[in-house]
């Protein structure tokens, strides 16, 4: 009897390890190609061997382009994750480039689709529109469909951006937090309950640092931005913790600081402040090791 139960408890044990191993959340880095002039292939070379696991780039317009980006993605094994908007003189023209471009980044299958969605000064129900369109590519192509918060975009602000979340629940964001603490001028210690929705909401990160002066730090690993660093570092555990907490099964995270003129520079010369690619893989780093698997 003692053999039977041992038996049965040991058997128990085995599937309560392997349902927890199953349900453990995979987190997957892109890099950001913003500001790369090597090829694709000599860019996918070094992206692979930084260990990201896939890249996140507009989608090119030249079908030469887009063959050689989607050639060198194969070949070193890298996922792809795409970015999508819009554009045109009017609102009518920009909804029609949305719904055109967005349609044909889906046709490429991506991991995901991050929209930069709508204007600043488009009215709500403009903008919803266009979050709804996203909406349908997404259901009908079966590829994640997510609105980044930007400056300039229908989420450029903590407190507008909590209206939509609360008015449309299947919303989901790809946070790009830093666009915020730029335009509050703050680290947003007074838009808690704002920033608390979007976190439940966030599906895709977009690992940069922001202060209160600008988008971009000139150096996330200068000890003078520790304490904005910590606070960024906070903001993404706890969408990390709420996946985990739900069962998700992956989170994706692009490391996208910019090049020079949104990096920081030098007067008269332009000499970048940092090297660009030294930043985006000091986070990959640091987020690597922050959330081992």
């Amino acid at each position: 009897m003692k053999g039977f139960l041992l038996s049965i408890l040991l058997l128990a044990n085995f599937f309560t390890a392997f349902a927890q191993k199953q349900e453990k959340l995979h987190i997957k880095y892109y890099c950001t190609n913003w500001g790369n002039a090597d090829s694709w292939d000599q860019f996918c070379a070094r992206v692979k061997k930084a260990g990201y696991h896939g890249v996140e780039a507009w989608l090119p317009g030249d079908l030469k382009e887009r063959k050689e980006m989607m050639d060198a993605l194969q070949k070193y094994g890298l996922s792809l994750g795409l970015l999508s908007g819009g554009s045109g003189a009017s609102y009518e023209q920009y909804r029609e480039s949305f719904k055109r471009n967005l349609e044909e980044a889906a046709h490429m299958k991506p991991d995901y689709i991050n929209c930069h969605t709508g204007k600043e000064y488009y009215s709500f129900d403009q903008n919803k529109q266009l979050i709804d369109i996203g909406k349908v590519v997404m259901e009908k192509q079966h590829i994640p469909v997510y609105h980044e918060t930007h400056r300039g975009r229908f989420s450029f602000a903590a407190h507008l951006t909590k209206d939509y979340l609360a008015k449309i629940p299947a919303l989901r964001l790809a946070l790009d937090i830093s666009h915020w603490c730029n335009v509050h001028e703050s680290l947003l210690n007074d838009q808690q309950e704002a920033v608390a929705l979007a976190l439940s909401r966030t599906e895709h990160i977009h690992a940069r640092i922001g202060h209160p002066e600008g988008p971009q730090v000139n150096d996330p690993a200068a000890p003078e931005w520790k304490h904005t660093v910590d606070q960024h570092l906070a903001w993404w555990d706890e969408v990390v913790n709420q996946h985990k907490q739900r069962g998700a099964k992956l989170l994706t995270i692009t490391t996208e600081f910019g090049p020079a003129g949104y990096l920081p520079t030098l007067p008269f010369t332009q000499q970048p402040v940092a090297d660009q690619w030294s930043v985006n893989v000091y986070m990959l780093n640091l987020l690597k090791g922050r959330y081992k698997e």
